[in-house]
C-alpha cells in the first residue's frame, strides 16, 4: 500500500518536529491531497502545530482556479485561514525576495505529470535555486510519477532552456519529484537544505498502474486538462501538438489524448505510419475518431483525427513510446501534405520569438527532421537512443525506489 510524503508528514510527528517553531510556507495546486482526498493545506492547517504563514501556487494556482492554459493567477489572500497565496504564474515566475522573507522552510507538494514540459518542473528549479540563495530549508512531500520509469525522447540542448523547459533533461524523464530535486541540486550544485519525505510502498514497475498507484488514489487533475491517467501516459508525445495547427483537443473533455484537424485525412496518414514504421505504433489502441472543439483551435469545425488509448488490454507499458508515435504522425503528414502549415507561430509561454515547437522539443532537431523529406525514422531513431541511453546512466543514481 502506498503512502504518500504528505501522509507520512501528516501522520508522523517526528517528522514533523524540526519544523516545530518555523515559518512554513506550501507549495501546492489542486492535486496537493492526501490519499483521503483532503487538500495538504488543508491538513496541515487541521494539525494546530505549525506556523502555515504563506502558500505558493504555480501555473494553474494553487486551488487550480485557473482553467485555460496560459492564464495567469494573481496574488491572493486565501479565504479560510488569511494568510497570502503567492503566484508564480503571474506578474512574476521566479520569488520575489518579499516573497522568500515571510518563510523558513518551504513544503512542496506537487503532483509532476512525467514530461520535461511541465512547468512545475521549471517552477521547482526557481525555488530550488531561490531557496540555495537565500539559505531557505526545502522539504520536498514526494509523489508518484504517473507514467513510471520509461524512457524516451531527447534531451534538451543547451541554449534552449525556458519556461517549459528547466534544464538538460529528457522529454519523458521517468524521475519523481523528489528525484526530479535531487537532479537539480546536485546538476547545478546549488547549496541548499533539502530534504525529500519519501514515499512508502511506491513500487513503479508493477502493472496495472506502473507507476500510478490504481485504486489507491484518487486523480485530481495536476492541471485542468490533465484528465485522467490515460492522458499522462500520452502526454510526452501528445504536448507536442500545441506548437503545431493541429487541434490536441482542447475544447473536448478529452485534450491532449487526440489529434485532428478539419482538412486532413487521417486514414492516409495513419496508413502512411503503419507502412514507415509500425513498430513506432505498439502498445497502444489507436482509435479513428471525429470530434468538434468548442474553444482553441479549430473551433466549431468538425475534425478527422485519432485518439490514444492506454485504459485497454492491447496496452503495453514498455513498448507504447508516445514521443515517438507522434514524431512519425508528423514526419508521414509532412510526406502526404508537404505544404501543409504545421508548425504553429504564436507567443508561448513567455517566449515571442522562437517556435514553440522547438522549445517544446528541446531544440531545432525535431522539425527539421520532420521538414526534411529525406529523413527516415531510423535517422531519429539513432539520435533518440543515443540521448536515452544518456539519459539513464545520469538519472540512475537518483531512484529512490
Amino acid at each position: 500500500m502506498l503512502t504518500l510524503g504528505i501522509d507520512r508528514l501528516f501522520n508522523n510527528a517526528t517528522l514533523r518536529r524540526s519544523l516545530r517553531g518555523r515559518r512554513i510556507a506550501l507549495l501546492g495546486h489542486s492535486a496537493s491531497v492526501m490519499a483521503s482526498g483532503v487538500h495538504s493545506l488543508d491538513a496541515l492547517m487541521a494539525l494546530n502545530e505549525l506556523n502555515i504563514v504563506a502558500a505558493f501556487g504555480p501555473q494553474h494556482g494553487m486551488r487550480g482556479d485557473k482553467q485555460d492554459n496560459m492564464i495567469e493567477t494573481p496574488n491572493a489572500i486565501d479565504g479560510r485561514y488569511g494568510i497570502p497565496v503567492f503566484s508564480l504564474y503571474g506578474e512574476v515566475r521566479q520569488p520575489t525576495p518579499a516573497m522568500l522573507d515571510c518563510f523558513d522552510v518551504l513544503l512542496i507538494d506537487l503532483q509532476d505529470i512525467g514530461t520535461r514540459i511541465y512547468t512545475y518542473v521549471t517552477t521547482l528549479r526557481y525555488l530550488l535555486e531561490a531557496c540555495a540563495r537565500t539559505e531557505k530549508t526545502v522539504w520536498i512531500l514526494d509523489r508518484p510519477n504517473p507514467i513510471g520509469r520509461p524512457l524516451e525522447g531527447t534531451i534538451l540542448e543547451s541554449g534552449w532552456e525556458s519556461f517549459v523547459g528547466a534544464g538538460a533533461l529528457l522529454m519523458r524523464h521517468g524521475l519523481t519529484f523528489g528525484e526530479l530535486a535531487q537532479w537539480f541540486v546536485t546538476t547545478l550544485k546549488l547549496n541548499v537544505d533539502l530534504q525529500v519525505i519519501e514515499m512508502e510502498g511506491y513500487q513503479p514497475e508493477i502493472a496495472p498502474g506502473f507507476g500510478w498507484p490504481l485504486h489507491q488514489l484518487p486523480w485530481v487533475n495536476p492541471s485542468p486538462n490533465a484528465s485522467s491517467l490515460n492522458m499522462a501516459r500520452c502526454f510526452s508525445g501528445t504536448v507536442l501538438l500545441e506548437g503545431t495547427t493541429l487541434s490536441e483537443g482542447r475544447g473536448t473533455t478529452v485534450a491532449l489524448e487526440v489529434v485532428g484537424a478539419p482538412d486532413l485525412n487521417m486514414t492516409r496518414i495513419l496508413t502512411r505510419m503503419q507502412r514507415e514504421c509500425p513498430n513506432w505504433l505498439n502498445g497502444v489502441l489507436i482509435r479513428p475518431c471525429w470530434f468538434e472543439p468548442t474553444f482553441h483551435k479549430h473551433a466549431g469545425q468538425l475534425c478527422a483525427g485519432f485518439q490514444l488509448h492506454t485504459d485497454t488490454a492491447a496496452y503495453q507499458h514498455h513498448q507504447f513510446r508516445p514521443y515517438r508515435l507522434m514524431a512519425l504522425f508528423f514526419k508521414c503528414l509532412r510526406w502526404e501534405y508537404p505544404d501543409y502549415p504545421l508548425w504553429r507561430q504564436f507567443a508561448y509561454e513567455y517566449e515571442t520569438e522562437r517556435l514553440a515547437i522547438d522549445l517544446l522539443t528541446g531544440g531545432s532537431f525535431f522539425r527539421e527532421w520532420v521538414d526534411d523529406a529525406t529523413a527516415l525514422p531510423s535517422d531519429f531513431e539513432q539520435r533518440l537512443c543515443a540521448d536515452e541511453q544518456q539519459w539513464a546512466e545520469i538519472s540512475a543514481p537518483f531512484h529512490r525506489y
